[in-house]
């Protein structure tokens, strides 16, 4: 065997692998990239030879350490052992672990029509189940953190109803007592394990494989029917599920994160972002289509894809950030297994589950909405959300240039090799009246070559995540902000600190006020 890199194929099932030698050093891995599971291949920039790219998003890893460098500092591959046999041939061995959900397996019984129900109700999934023992189970699919004006009309007219989430390493919650929503039975539970809700009906929350501490997905099983929500996982329990499950869900439609419409400068030009656009849909569409005709579920629906840019500040996002048709997918998916039912959920249609295992050619299966239901909605009430934000804009904490040391500092971001500079600016007459500044975030590292990284973000959405120590989805996600960088590398590092690293409380701004507050003049 030669020194390097070896892909190799096992012709028997298909798997592929990566087989890395080093005069006596042997290290091997799986051929499918952490992010969304994409074949590696050989890097032809990478002059040292132990490096491979991923086909899907260009991921780089060195299978030298199994560690990624392109994003630097993020994700470690995973080792398969390396044996020799008695023939002194090499076997890779993968260690697997029994999965969670087959503990304590249970038969399928049979089911009435329309003992249990999948709804599309107000652009949100449930199941319904109607039990013998006259209860009524709803389950809302995913369990999903909503945003926090949403929670609170929630706890103002149920503020005991159970919330499970997983236990991440930064709650799931964190915000909450600050946030002033009184929720009163949120429960905490461990990954992969059964949680019980009665006799016939458990649910279990499953990690994600590439961002553990905030994505997860579930399993709901009644009466030994499972049903698999996937939605907002990027590679859901590592790429390991349950297969011929009776429903499976997933999101399909991509673009929700804004990338890289909201990029400028550099490579960023508008016909290599809509290439980009294009070409990234059709990854994503083939890569569902695969993943589901792998795990052959019984019936596959499409969800979580059916969002609009509606504000009018987002009108170029909603112009040019296009995304997959559910039913284009659902065509590919028939194609590669025609025994997989599929149903795209509109508004007000219901699923019968009974019926469709019975017989998916049931016209009763599923019921349709009335003609002419809107899929999208047409208007929005913006300032529920506008309003919480307007109010940071005058906070006193803005009216002194420390707060940008002081906030930072807080942040706790340290031994990465970066200087930050913040800047606001006058806005720009060609934007929207709703964005009151920008402000411009210049990172230089101390370094040769120099990095420059900008960020435009409405100064609303800046000055709430600073005032009450919220991590930066906020800042990004909602296609809040613009973005250059040069050249185009992704911190991982710095990013993943703001992203999930903050610290539980809020800056301590009362302290910070009363030091200014001694000698105003002085600072104004």
């Amino acid at each position: 065997l030669k020194e390097g890199v070896h892909f190799l194929r096992n012709k028997a099932d298909g798997k592929s692998y990566i087989l890395y030698k080093e005069e006596d050093t042997l290290r091997a891995c799986k051929n499918m990239c952490k992010h969304q599971g994409g074949l590696f291949i050989k890097d032809i920039e990478d002059l040292t030879g132990r490096c491979v790219r991923c086909t899907k998003h260009n991921w780089k890893l060195d299978v030298s350490t199994m560690k990624y460098v392109n994003p630097p500092d993020s994700f470690c591959q995973d080792d398969l052992v390396v044996e020799m046999d008695e023939n002194n041939g090499l076997l890779l061995v993968e260690l697997n672990p029994p999965n969670p959900w087959d503990t304590e397996p249970r038969t399928s019984e049979n089911l009435a029509f329309g003992e249990v129900q999948v709804r599309n109700s107000q652009g949100c999934l449930f199941a319904s189940v109607s039990c013998l023992l006259s209860k009524y189970h709803e389950l809302h699919l995913p369990l999903f953190l909503s945003s926090y004006p949403t929670l609170k009309k929630l706890a103002e007219k149920r503020p005991d109803v159970p919330i499970y989430v997983g236990k991440t390493e930064r709650p799931v919650f964190w915000f909450l007592d600050q946030s002033g929503v009184k929720l009163t039975n949120i429960n905490i539970v461990p990954f992969g394990v059964w949680q019980q809700v009665d006799k016939n009906l458990r649910f279990m929350i499953l990690m994600d494989g590439v961002h553990p501490e905030m994505d997860t997905c579930i399993i709901v099983e009644y009466k030994g029917h499972k049903i698999l929500n996937t939605v907002d996982c990027t590679r859901p329990n590592g790429g390991t599920l349950p297969e011929k499950v009776d429903i499976m869900m997933s999101d399909f439609a991509g673009g929700a994160s804004g990338f890289p419409m909201t990029f400028s400068g550099g490579k960023f030009t508008e016909e290599w972002k809509a290439q980009f656009i294009k070409t990234e849909r059709k990854k994503l569409l083939n890569y569902k289509a695969q993943l589901v005709a792998n795990l052959k579920p019984k019936i596959y629906c499409p969800f979580a894809g059916y969002f609009v840019e509606a504000h009018p500040s987002d009108k170029y996002i909603k112009e040019t950030n296009l995304k997959n048709d559910p039913d284009e997918l659902n065509r590919q998916i028939r194609k590669k297994s025609s025994d997989i039912s599929t149903w795209t959920p509109k508004p007000g249609a219901i699923l019968d589950l009974a019926r469709m295992l019975k017989d998916p050619t049931d016209s009763l299966g599923i019921s349709d909405p009335p003609a002419g239901t809107k899929i999208f909605k047409e208007s929005w009430d913006f300032d529920l959300y506008l309003n919480v934000l307007s109010v940071a804009i005058e906070d006193e904490v803005f009216r002194y240039p420390s707060w940008v040391k002081e906030y930072y500092t807080w942040a706790g971001f340290k031994g990465y090799n970066l200087v930050i500079r913040v800047l606001e600016q006058p806005v720009p007459k060609h934007l929207t009246s709703d964005r009151h500044s920008l402000l411009d975030l210049v990172i230089f590292p101390t370094e040769n070559p120099p990095i420059q990284w900008s960020l435009e973000e409405k100064v609303s959405i800046m000055r709430h995540v600073v005032k009450h120590g919220l991590l930066w989805d906020d800042l990004y996600i909602g296609f809040q902000n613009r973005l250059q960088r040069d050249p185009d590398i992704y911190h991982h590092q710095f990013w993943n600190h703001f992203q999930i690293k903050l610290p539980l409380t809020a800056p301590d701004w009362e302290s910070f006020l009363a030091h200014y507050r001694q000698d105003v003049s002085k600072y104004i």
